[in-house]
Formats: structure tokens, C-alpha cells, sequence
């Protein structure tokens, strides 16, 4: 549930706090909880990477996923070489069993997969409806490569202006997946290096949160000890009002040459662990990176690169 503006019946609970949208906690995922909310995609990977991504059963019989009361693991492989004929390197990528219209979604993270050749990504899209649904970036980046990026992806006529309020910065405006090899509307978090890879896991993390609405997809990210945090978010409050989450670091508007309601539709949400493929595999841009010989050469041949290759995650909270 929603409620922009004023509403007494929520008012008489939470007083002052209803002056912008406030939202109510849907579903709250800890722990083994991932394993009831979502499934695992034992698919070709479509990014081309580098991967196999295993079901849930292989999954947990290789350790690749393991849970606690309040921890959730998703890893890749760390200890196989690869030889030419292989698939690529085992790893996970799981899909909620809900879709998503308008909400806020709050992910508490305390690592997330870091090396050379890597792809990981914390996103919403409908697969089967792809590009027409939409696509969110919430967490996404290859290659160690900071700062990180939040982009949207849609079928034709979608743009977004260049003077949005935002810390963030757009690198490109074009949300069509048709146009420029689908590279999409893409805001980097650049007031932030530690918002991915090696120097978002040496702080312990911290939170990313997303809201949609019709009128607007906004992306937030605090760092662990960030004394801004707000309350609502870091306690996993059972209602939260995002008008107090201040300055989003993206922030994808409504507009003349976007209607957001028509590009996107009831979304998935996707965590997922990828190897080279169309990003983080470009020559160009691994190189770039200053990573060694090529991506899958590395893949294949590097096992313990990857070690630190995986996502520990707390808590996901859905808000509607």
C-alpha cells in the first residue's frame, strides 16, 4: 500500500511523518527466506557471459548458496579451472516469485562480488516481456570499476533529461535498448567510489533502495556507518516515508519523452553473478580496467580470483 499526500487513518499513527509517500512493509526477506522468495534460473546466460548458472540444488550441494537466520550467500565457483569446451564458471542467478508494480524495495548488503571479469547485478525486469516491461539497474558494474551504475532499459521513445535532481551523473540519456548496443539511460553514482566492488565491501556495505512510481524510478544508496542513513531504511521499519530519504543518487523522471507507466510493467527482481559476456567481457573496456590478459582466459585459468566473488546480503524489504 501507497499513500501520497494525507491520509488520517495512517496520520493518527505516525503523525507529522505522512507529508510525502509513505509506503508499508509487503514482504521482508532474511536468511532461508530467499530460498521460499525466489528461484533459481538454471538458464543460458543472455548477457553471453561466461557462466553456467546452476539450479538450486547444485547450488547448495557445491556451497555456491548457503543462509543463516539473518544471511543470505550467493557465490560463484572458486576452486575449478576451466578448460576451452566447458560451459563457464558455475554461479547463481535467482529471480523473485512476485512481480512488482509501484514500491520500494530496500536491500541491506554486506558484500557484494568483487574481481576482474565479474558482472554482478541486483535488478527488475519482466524476462519474457523484455524490453517492453522495463528494465531497473538497482546495483550494477563489471571489472572492480567504480563508481556504481543505476540505469534504466526500454523499448522505443523513452529519454531522460540532463538536469534531473540527483547526485548521481548521467553518461547517457537514450533509455532505448535498441539504440547505441542497449547501453540504456545510465546514472553513475559518482559522489560515491564506495558504492561497488572492492571499496563498497571494505566499509561493510550498506544499503541500496529503489522506488517506483508513475511519476518517477529513484535510486538511493548509504554507506554502512553513514550517519544520514534514515531510520526507516536501516531498521527494516514496517512503514517508510521516502519524501525523508533526502537527495536520490538517481533519479529517472516522468517526461515528455518518457512515460514511465507505458515502458514499464510488473517487474521481477533479479540477483545474479555473471562472468565477461557483453560488459564486463567488451576488450575495450576490460582492458581499460586494467585487468589482466584477456576475460575468459582469466576466467578460465584463475579460479581463486574469486574468492571474494559473492554477495552476503542481510535483508530484502518490499514496500507497497
Amino acid at each position: 500500500m501507497k499513500i501520497v499526500g494525507n491520509s488520517l487513518a495512517i496520520a493518527s499513527l505516525v503523525g507529522s511523518a505522512m507529508a510525502g509517500a509513505i509506503y508499508t512493509l509487503n514482504k521482508s526477506v532474511r536468511g532461508e527466506g530467499f530460498y521460499d522468495s525466489f528461484n533459481f534460473e538454471n538458464i543460458t546466460d543472455p548477457t553471453h557471459g561466461r557462466v553456467t548458472y546452476v539450479d538450486r540444488t547444485t547450488a547448495e550441494s557445491l556451497n555456491l548458496t548457503y543462509a543463516t537466520s539473518d544471511t543470505f550467500i550467493l557465490r560463484a565457483d572458486d576452486t575449478t579451472v576451466l578448460n576451452v569446451n566447458d560451459t563457464g564458471r558455475n554461479s547463481v542467478r535467482i529471480r523473485s516469485n512476485h512481480r512488482y508494480h509501484e514500491h520500494v524495495v530496500v536491500f541491506d548488503i554486506q558484500h557484494m562480488p568483487e574481481g576482474c571479469g565479474t558482472w554482478p547485478a541486483i535488478w527488475e525486469t519482466k524476462e519474457s516481456d523484455w524490453p517492453a516491461s522495463g528494465e531497473i539497474d538497482i546495483l550494477e558494474g563489471a571489472n572492480n570499476v567504480v563508481p556504481n551504475q543505476s540505469t534504466l532499459h526500454t523499448s522505443h521513445n523513452c529519454s531522460m533529461p540532463n538536469n534531473t535532481v540527483q547526485s548521481g551523473t548521467f553518461t547517457t540519456t537514450n533509455c532505448d535498448a535498441s539504440v547505441a548496443f542497449n547501453v540504456g539511460c545510465a546514472v553513475k553514482l559518482t559522489e560515491d567510489n564506495n558504492s561497488f566492488g572492492p571499496g563498497f565491501n571494505s566499509i561493510g556495505g550498506g544499503w541500496y533502495a529503489m522506488e517506483r512510481t508513475l511519476h518517477y524510478i529513484k535510486v538511493w544508496f548509504w554507506e554502512r556507518h553513514d550517519p544520514s542513513v534514515p531510520f526507516d531504511v536501516s531498521s527494516g521499519a514496517w512503514i517508510i516515508d521516502t519524501d525523508n530519504w533526502g537527495t536520490p543518487a538517481a533519479n529517472f523522471p516522468n517526461n515528455t519523452e518518457c512515460d514511465i507507466e507505458s515502458h514499464f510493467g510488473a517487474n521481477n527482481i533479479i540477483i545474479d553473478l555473471t562472468f565477461c559476456g557483453d560488459w564486463a567481457g567488451n576488450a575495450a573496456l576490460y582492458n581499460a580496467s586494467g585487468c589482466p590478459s584477456d576475460c575468459v582466459t582469466y576466467v578460465n585459468n584463475n579460479p581463486s580470483a574469486f574468492t571474494n566473488a559473492y554477495f552476503e546480503i542481510s535483508s530484502m524489504n518490499v514496500y507497497e
